[in-house]
């Protein structure tokens, strides 16, 4: 099987130029600030949008090496926390899970007791629905009795690194948990891809959305949780691996031949969306190097990859990644979002380059 092959130097200048742009993104809707800023990470705001995008930019450093860049997020979290965080709930989880893997590779034990204290929290305090799912709290609303595909990647990883790195087997427990009710109510058995979300106030998946980022998160957060938690029992791999596995099939049948995926994944008219199909990329590869998916699913990850980096602007700017989604009860909710700069699609498309980038590198 023939693979896209691209230059080391050439992937090297697109991550770093998307790192840049990361770091110049003061916040959603505003843009970057001038060439001349003065470094460091410039996104005020804690939550999950800044959560996701530190979760690229950190990946980016530990596989690069790039001590700069460490030393930007331990300055970005010790204002953040000297500030003071925002209320806790599940996107405000989000930044949680770049820091616990912080704490691997700085010694600051006020990173540390904050990652216990989440975690904790996140267990015993956090509202849940029936059957004891994560709640999709959020800063703007309760979404009582809601379960969305986001939680995964926005709390349970978190939760799963934590449980890890503070040996609190019961952490890992329940966060696998939340991999399994999520799975059940959000999975369709029919196409293998994920609802968008679930409310058990009325029992329904809403607009029965498709959502492409929504299945990003998905094909991402599996195989991350593999390698964050060593220790998954093999009948926890199995079930999540044939999900992943169920989930692609179906995501290989509806991408398009330009290699993008629609905002509705199933929805030709819909428009195309380039974070969800650097998060799909991404986790083909990751599901691969796991050995979940076969090595035949890398030609839909290839495609995609150009596609993405297509989409890369002279600045680092990863355009067309359309803005946060809340739960849409129709579907022409999801066709109407607009595009802007974002953090999670520079983060995202960071994670794909990088793994390519390292997979460059063992080969020679």
């Amino acid at each position: 099987m023939n693979q896209i092959s691209i230059e080391r130097s050439t992937l090297k200048t697109k991550i770093d130029k998307v790192a840049a742009a990361f770091s110049r993104l003061k916040g959603i809707k505003e843009g970057l600030v001038g060439a001349g800023h003065a470094c460091g990470i410039e996104f005020d705001e804690w939550d999950w949008e800044v959560g996701v995008g530190l979760y690229g930019f950190l990946r980016r450093a530990i596989a690069t090496g790039d001590s700069k860049a460490i030393d930007d997020l331990v300055a970005w979290y010790s204002w953040q926390i000297e500030r003071g965080l925002p209320p806790r709930q599940i996107n405000s989880s989000a930044p949680m899970l770049p820091l616990v893997i912080l704490t691997e590779h700085v010694d600051r034990p006020d990173f540390r007791a904050l990652v216990e204290d989440w975690a904790d929290w996140l267990v015993h305090k956090l509202p849940k629905t029936e059957e004891g799912g994560f709640q999709h709290v959020v800063k703007e609303r309760l979404n009582d009795g809601e379960l969305w595909d986001d939680t995964l990647f926005m709390a349970c990883l978190f939760l799963a690194r934590a449980g890890v790195i503070c040996d609190r087997r019961d952490w890992i427990d329940e966060a696998v948990y939340q991999f399994m009710i999520h799975t059940r109510y959000l999975s369709d058995p029919v196409t293998g891809l994920w609802y968008h979300g679930w409310t058990f106030n009325g029992r329904h998946n809403f607009a029965k959305a498709f959502w492409a980022r929504g299945n990003a998160w998905i094909t991402v957060a599996i195989p991350e949780l593999f390698e964050l938690v060593p220790s998954l029992s093999p009948s926890d791999k199995r079930f999540l691996s044939n999900v992943l596995a169920s989930q692609v099939r179906a995501l290989k049948r509806h991408q398009r031949d330009d290699g993008m995926f629609h905002t509705l994944v199933n929805d030709p008219t819909s428009p195309v969306e380039t974070s969800a199909t650097a998060g799909i990329a991404y986790g083909i590869l990751r599901g691969i190097e796991a050995g979940i998916l076969r090595p035949e699913d890398r030609v839909h990850a290839d495609r995609a990859l150009m596609a993405v980096l297509g989409q890369i602007d002279a600045e680092g700017v990863v355009q067309g990644v359309s803005d946060g989604t809340p739960m849409g009860h129709d579907l022409d909710f999801y066709r109407r979002i607009p595009n802007l700069p974002t953090p999670y699609g520079q983060a995202l498309t960071m994670l794909l380059l990088i793994d390519v980038l390292l997979e460059e590198d063992t080969k020679a």
